[in-house]
């Protein structure tokens, strides 16, 4: 199944539009694992070579990203945060980082929903909070909107001006690129911690 699915983005990365952005990042806003590098990236280096619009390949995956993340917004608002919590691992909701997501927006709702959008694997949970805990909608939207536009942007820039080097990275290196954000990620949960003690 993970193969398939894994194929299936391979396949739709490699015949990239507007179309396939769109629905690429409406699922890395979700709850599903697509790499967001592995779609914009590859976006600004089709842009470079003529093939699509930089800004208005970022504008599409900001607005992807909106569905996908109003999607999780939803599902927050209607099962809650007991169900969430009991259920998630059926749904791909890791429950260490759905904590950590939720200690982020209980800290500053508007700020965690925008930066959340730029920290690997917290970015695919940070819209459940903001539906669990009511936030209105549409700030949430727009608050989304932004961040994830910003987000595609810095990597429709490293497609566009790194070209061939960028992709090379991302093919040679997924693996290592992934461990490096575990790495960070594992460093920045610690440091959030123990500020949070401080």
């Amino acid at each position: 199944m993970i193969e398939a699915f894994k194929q299936w983005i391979a396949e739709a990365v490699a015949q990239l539009g507007y179309g396939e952005i769109l629905l690429l990042m409406a699922l890395e806003s979700s709850l599903f694992p697509v790499p967001s590098e592995l779609v914009m990236i590859p976006a600004g280096y089709l842009a470079r070579n003529g093939g699509l619009d930089p800004f208005l390949a970022a504008l599409t995956g900001g607005f992807g990203s909106v569905l996908g993340a109003s999607a999780n917004y939803l599902l927050g608002r209607h099962v809650g945060r007991a169900f969430l919590l009991r259920f998630g691992k059926y749904l791909l909701i890791n429950e260490a980082k759905y904590h950590e997501a939720e200690a982020m927006f209980l800290g500053n709702a508007a700020r965690a929903t925008f930066i959340g959008r730029f920290i690997p694997v917290v970015r695919h949970l940070i819209s459940l909070p903001p539906g669990v805990f009511g936030m209105a909608y549409l700030p949430f939207a727009l608050i989304t909107f932004a961040g994830a536009t910003i987000w595609c942007g810095v990597l429709v820039a490293a497609g566009y001006f790194f070209g061939d080097a960028a992709i090379g990275v991302i093919s040679t290196y997924t693996h290592e690129l992934t461990l490096a954000v575990l790495v960070l990620l594992v460093a920045g949960g610690l440091w959030f911690l123990l500020r949070r003690r401080g």
